[in-house]
């Protein structure tokens, strides 16, 4: 036991004497200057751009450092001085005179007089066991020349041992790694992990999202415990996960080499840093290692309201379908979020009456305190002719792509003041819900306001006997997916309302699988094999739908499959092509749907040769490495060869997340008195309804409704014109995302990434009598405009590069019936039109002198139209139904 506490005692005398000896951080020696040469350059570019092409531009200078004062106690205590001189800016790369905008400038010129006195005015570091304790300098000096001074300082930050710190430098609070051996140390700086005062936003959506991937290594070279050099690189690329090619970059490069020494100045005397410091100048202060924000100002750019005299013929109706409107829109975006309150408010008011929504569309999305102030006060919800605009701020609220509780606020303000239309009533209750889900994914499910909606919308359901708010707070719950809210859906899955089965079960699909507890199955098998009450054949599709893309069990599935033969007529059809469908498109169940087809009892010809009109389809959009996107198309008709549901689902999926693209359901009941036909079991007593429900993006909208009651009905069919009714018809920002990226150089760069749609979504219903025809349409156009922006603005010199993609498109889906004879004919037609695409890379250098240099380049490709595959049986559907030679 002696022994051993003996070889404590020295090992622990051994391991004290060693720290106490060797060097934490480089040393300086006293009265020696060290004379090196500094470089720093920044390049952006496209993703895979190389130097030579790049814009950027490069620093150089001579820096001179000395020691100033060291703690006796502790050699690796030093207050160091450091001295640029000599500084030079140069293009990053050789060109010619017509493209250098540097040519004939000389460095005052560029930096003015007064910053480049002050970046050539030293500037102390106090530096302890090699990190960085404190930094000194003149607090009036401008925030762009103490960043860059920062950053130089920063290279000197070095430890002489292997291991992973928290350090503070000019990128923020970050956590590093050294890696040391012999004569060399590198240093790993992990960028996810820097803390700054500079926060951005993101879109909430992985799959509309940006993904950023960064690097910062820097290499020292050491010579008897000192700086011979450092050379320092810094990477950040970011790309749209949905598109990669639309990708840009920006690399910062330091190096810092000693050239030679000289006789220097002596150490000062003095007990600590901060004495010492004050004694030589008492201006100089410490201001931090971590940078300062730098306001940049926007000279001779057009304020908001000049800025929208140049847009807003872009942004009129005839525009929306071109990509004119979506990029015009963005750029409106960005002044308005630079605007005031009162210069926002006079855009509205100026603005045409067929621009004005689109002018709401980007007054909302932009999604600042000042336009959510103008809009309040801009628009007037007591006014029930004021609907448009108010359903297009509400729809802005909506899709915003990084709401905050005050939007939310507004929204609950609003429901409970008086409201001049019942849909915009619907409208800000099912958005409010939209805006929970979004704040809870941002973290925020517990923030006062948020709490206040989730117990109001939760509690309402049950709170009226109205059967329109019933509808409307499901509506809103669904947009929630709030988990509390299952145990509601799963109670109004087996209500006597067919209307608030179809929204609880579709809202039950939404959510996780993991939250299909055996409660939430049970239920939805009891609705969909009717064991409690009879339901109608579209409420009983939907639960077939929940059970089928929950993890059925087998013998869920076999149930199923058994029940194939007891249903009504078309039904049997739905769930047989259903069944296909799955095991076709590989899809979840499909597995488990294999083995149960194993049993000839519940697989048989009995069974799988039911004939009808009624199908289920799915298939690919597009295919490519960033993104897939499906499309799914289900068609339940009654027995009398109606439409009962038409239901088109357009999914898109990266690696790492999917997104409900889009969704139109239409629905109709009670129709069979026009033909004369008898109502399948269960739907004796419907009333005469068609409407149409959408999903965009995620958001459930307020559905609309075509007819209802069959005096509503016999008005409108003999109104009818075949004209669609618009769904949802406006600009929506679907990518957002900002941020600063401190570059560890001292520079700043500024990242903007959008992406605008200008969507125009429509459906009709048409029934002639006479012809014994119904046709059903979905008319979808939209125009994509996708930018992103890296930007490095120094306020005397500005490079940066713009990345973008934008295209036309338009897909149309039709269901045409023809009842003249039995069984009717159905044909589905789903088209794709052929539209363009184009991508751009723009490169920019420009001097507040307004001298310039621009580079464009574009490509553009078309992209064939065509129409999307169904079941041979529809093909040959269609063929009887427009050749009458077939």
């Amino acid at each position: 036991m002696l022994t051993f506490v003996v070889f404590l005692i020295c090992a622990a005398i051994s391991v004290s004497a060693s720290a106490k000896g060797a060097a934490a951080g480089p040393r300086l020696n006293n009265n020696q200057l060290y004379k090196f040469s500094y470089t720093t350059e920044v390049l952006v570019d496209r993703a895979r751009g190389s130097k030579e092409g790049s814009a950027g531009y490069k620093f150089s200078s001579d820096v001179n450092v000395n020691l100033v004062w060291r703690d006796q106690s502790n050699k690796d205590d030093q207050l160091i001085q450091l001295a640029i001189s000599n500084l030079r800016i140069e293009p990053v790369s050789p060109r010619s005179e017509k493209k250098n905008i540097l040519h004939g400038s000389t460095t005052e010129s560029i930096l003015g007089k007064n910053k480049l006195a002050a970046l050539t005015k030293p500037f102390l570091v106090h530096l302890k066991n090699g990190k960085a304790k404190a930094f000194y300098s003149y607090r009036s000096e401008p925030a762009t020349v103490k960043n860059l001074k920062r950053g130089l300082a920063s290279l000197l930050q070095v430890q002489l041992s292997t291991g992973k710190v928290v350090e503070n430098d000019v990128s923020g609070r970050c956590t590093v790694e050294y890696k040391a051996v012999k004569g060399q140390v590198t240093r790993t700086k992990n960028l996810e992990t820097c803390k700054t005062e500079e926060a951005g936003f993101t879109t909430h959506s992985k799959v509309l999202g940006v993904s950023r991937k960064s690097s910062s290594v820097t290499v020292f070279t050491l010579e008897n415990g000192f700086i011979r050099s450092a050379e320092a690189e810094e990477t950040h690329s970011l790309a749209v996960n949905a598109r990669r090619s639309v990708a840009a970059k920006v690399s910062s490069r330091q190096s810092l080499k000693l050239v030679g020494t000289e006789a220097g100045p002596l150490e000062a005397a003095g007990k600590d840093a901060a004495a010492v410091v004050k004694s030589i100048d008492a201006k100089l202060a410490a201001v931090g290692i971590a940078a300062e924000k730098v306001k940049s100002e926007c000279k001779g750019c057009p304020s908001l309201f000049e800025h929208w005299q140049a847009e807003k013929k872009q942004l009129e109706p005839e525009s929306l379908s071109k990509t004119r409107a979506p990029r015009s829109f963005l750029a409106l975006i960005q002044t308005i979020r630079k605007a005031p309150k009162d210069e926002i408010l006079k855009v509205l008011r100026s603005a045409s009456k067929t621009s004005l929504p689109q002018v709401v569309d980007a007054v909302t999305s932009s999604q600042t305190s000042e336009s959510l102030d103008a809009m309040l006060e801009f628009l007037n919800f007591t006014d029930a002719k004021g609907l448009v605009l108010q359903e297009r701020f509400l729809y802005a609220c909506g899709f915003a792509s990084h709401p905050n509780e005050r939007m939310l606020q507004a929204l609950l303000d609003i429901s409970k003041g008086k409201i001049g239309s019942t849909d915009i009533k619907e409208s800000v209750v099912i958005i409010m819900g939209a805006l929970v889900h979004k704040l809870c994914q941002k973290g925020g499910c517990n923030l006062p306001i948020v709490e206040q909606v989730k117990k109001m919308i939760l509690n309402a359901p049950d709170s009226t006997t109205v059967e329109s708010e019933v509808q409307m707070y499901l509506l809103a719950l669904k947009n929630s997916l709030l988990p509390e809210a299952i145990p509601i859906f799963t109670k109004y899955a087996e209500s006597e309302v067919g209307a608030y089965n179809t929204i609880a079960l579709t809202a039950l699909q939404r959510y996780d699988v993991n939250l299909m507890t055996s409660e939430v199955k049970q239920t939805v098998n009891r609705v969909y094999h009717q064991n409690r009450r009879i339901y109608e054949k579209n409420v009983r599709a939907a639960a077939a739908d929940v059970i089928l893309s929950s993890n059925p069990t087998y013998m869920e599935v076999k149930n199923l499959l058994l029940s194939i033969g007891n249903l009504p007529h078309e039904m049997n059809k739905y769930m047989l092509s259903k069944i296909q469908d799955i095991l076709r498109f590989q899809m979840p169940a499909s597995k488990v749907l294999g083995q149960a087809m194993k049993d000839m009892i519940s697989c048989n010809y009995n069974r799988f040769a039911k004939v009808g009109s009624s199908s289920a389809f799915s298939g690919f959009m597009a295919q490519s490495p960033d993104l897939t996107s499906t499309y799914s198309l289900d068609i339940l008709y009654s027995g009398s060869g109606i439409l009962r549901r038409s239901n088109m689902n357009i999914f898109g999926a990266t690696n790492e997340a999917m997104l409900h693209g889009l969704q139109v359901a239409i629905e109709a009941q009670g129709l069979e008195t026009l033909i004369a036909a008898t109502p399948d079991e269960g739907e004796e007593d419907l009333e005469s309804f068609a409407g149409m429900s959408a999903l965009l993006f995620d958001i459930q909208l307020r559905p609309v409704t075509f007819f209802k009651g069959y005096s509503d009905l016999m008005s409108k069919m003999f109104s009818m014109t075949g004209d669609p009714i618009n769904v949802v018809k406006g600009l929506i920002l679907l990518s957002d995302h900002s941020e600063v990226i401190q570059l560890q150089s001292g520079l700043k760069a500024s990242a903007e990434f959008q992406g605008g749609l200008a969507i125009d979504i429509s459906g009709g219903m048409e029934i002639s009598l006479w012809y014994r025809e119904s046709k059903t349409s979905v008319n979808n156009r939209a125009a994509l405009v996708v930018t992103g922006n890296v930007t490095v603005d120094m306020d005397f010199l500005r490079a940066g590069v713009e990345v973008s993609f934008d295209t036309e498109a338009s897909l149309d889906f039709i269901t045409t019936v023809q009842f003249s004879e039995y069984p009717f004919l159905v044909c589905l037609q789903m088209d794709k039109s052929t539209f363009p695409v184009s991508e751009y890379l723009t490169k920019y250098e420009s001097l507040p002198s307004g001298k310039s240099v621009v580079s464009r380049k574009g490509r553009k490709t078309l992209i064939p139209g065509s129409e999307f595959p169904l079941h041979q049986e529809n093909s040959n559907m269609c063929k009887r139904v427009f050749d009458s030679n077939w």
